[in-house]
């Protein structure tokens, strides 16, 4: 997995934030592009996954991510907090009243590996399981949130895909991932 230097974990952040603002406060889907003259790394431009969640007081407010890389980096987060924020069907849009309570936490996906049950680490991989059209996927750090072992992580996952929580025992596609975490209120860190 790659490193975010804070520098970029700022930008990324920065222009998470804006797009939730500029969407939210225009009740459109549009997102922000970096300022002018912000040069891009390399990393920024890279194909990747990513997930934005949103928190107000300590709870969930939205959470939504694309596990493929589709697109550049920075566009993956920027479309993903504008769709945390408005499309998150688990929520109500978020309204212009709450964005100043908004936190915003941006995990940076790995690609995807197969991976066998007894070699989950919980807390450095985010599983995605899979059995014909179900898929559930849970980040590293909710595991940790939870206090799960590997066990409950996978049975949790399988829930999450609308599976019996043993489908993992049974035919089910493991796979996992690593993240680089991050978000607004706490320092940045890898």
């Amino acid at each position: 997995m790659f490193r975010l230097t804070e520098d970029q974990q700022r930008l990324l952040l920065e222009l998470a934030r804006r797009s939730i603002e500029e969407a939210v406060k225009r009740n459109s889907r549009s997102t922000v592009d970096p300022p002018r003259g912000t040069s891009l790394d390399d990393i920024l431009n890279e194909r990747c996954g990513a997930f934005v969640s949103l928190h107000k007081s300590g709870n969930l407010r939205g959470c939504i991510g694309h596990v493929l890389p589709v697109q550049p980096l920075y566009q993956t987060v920027a479309v993903c907090a504008v769709d945390a924020a408005q499309r998150d069907p688990r929520f109500s849009p978020i309204s212009p009243k709450e964005l100043s309570a908004i936190h915003i936490e941006i995990s940076v996906l790995s690609p995807l590996r197969d991976i066998e049950p007894g070699k989950i680490k919980v807390g450095r991989h985010g599983l995605l399981v899979s059995k014909g059209p179900c898929r559930g996927l849970l980040l590293p750090q909710v595991a940790l949130q939870w206090g799960w072992d590997a066990r409950k992580f996978l049975e949790q996952t399988c829930l999450k895909a609308g599976l019996e929580k043993d489908a993992w025992r049974r035919g089910a596609q493991i796979e996992a991932f690593t993240a680089v975490v991050f978000g607004e209120d706490r320092s940045p860190a890898n």
